[in-house]
């Protein structure tokens, strides 16, 4: 049976969705193509339960600290970042220790980050092989949970060597029963659930 790893869960306040949101994008350049992502996918947007300032604000951030980390350490490293309302996920590997703690560094310096979750593995770089192993692991959780007592929308999959981290804004029975979804799912090693719980629709 798969470990589930009880890393954290984090528990802080949740604001509905709102008609109306003043978005702040840090480069101007990148935001005609990240209003127009939001257009082209309303009903998405509609029913993810972050703000529409914190959905684009995950996606300038998670790719302003993928390109930092990458700038700085090149190829010496393979580095996943994912952002779910100002949290940060890093997944991958790494050479050594200081490069682990350097590539958290650079996420926590960026603006509008809540907290840093690093799992970030010290060793040789994965083989293509495995990142679409991951790939289709991912899409093979995604797909069982169109059938959940849940929104899909509500959860964003991350797979690294064979590890599911979930992460999203859910009630507490909502992220069970993806927990066990995914654990069920074949290929998957164990299951890490970075959550925020909150009872509003």
């Amino acid at each position: 049976m798969e470990k589930i790893s009880q890393s954290r869960q984090w528990a802080t306040p949740f604001m509905a969705l709102t008609a109306a949101v003043l978005v702040v994008v840090p480069m101007s350049g990148c935001a005609p193509l990240l209003v127009g992502a939001a257009a082209t996918t309303g009903v998405v947007v509609a029913t993810d339960r972050r703000t529409t300032g914190s959905q684009l604000d995950d996606t300038t951030m998670s790719t302003s600290v993928f390109l930092k980390i990458n700038d700085k350490y090149g190829d010496k490293v393979h580095v996943g970042v994912a952002s779910y309302n100002g949290i940060i996920l890093l997944t991958g590997e790494v050479p050594d220790q200081a490069t682990s703690d350097g590539a958290a560094q650079i996420a926590r310096n960026e603006d509008r980050v809540r907290a840093v979750q690093n799992e970030l593995m010290i060793g040789p770089v994965s083989e293509l092989s495995s990142r679409a192993n991951d790939s289709y692991i991912t899409s093979k959780v995604k797909t069982r949970f169109v059938d959940s007592q849940f929104s899909p929308t509500h959860i964003k999959v991350v797979t690294e060597r064979g590890i599911v981290y979930l992460m999203g804004i859910v009630k507490k029975e909502e992220g069970d029963q993806a927990i066990e979804i995914a654990r069920k799912t074949s290929g998957v090693k164990r299951v890490v659930r970075i959550f925020e719980y909150s009872e509003t629709p």
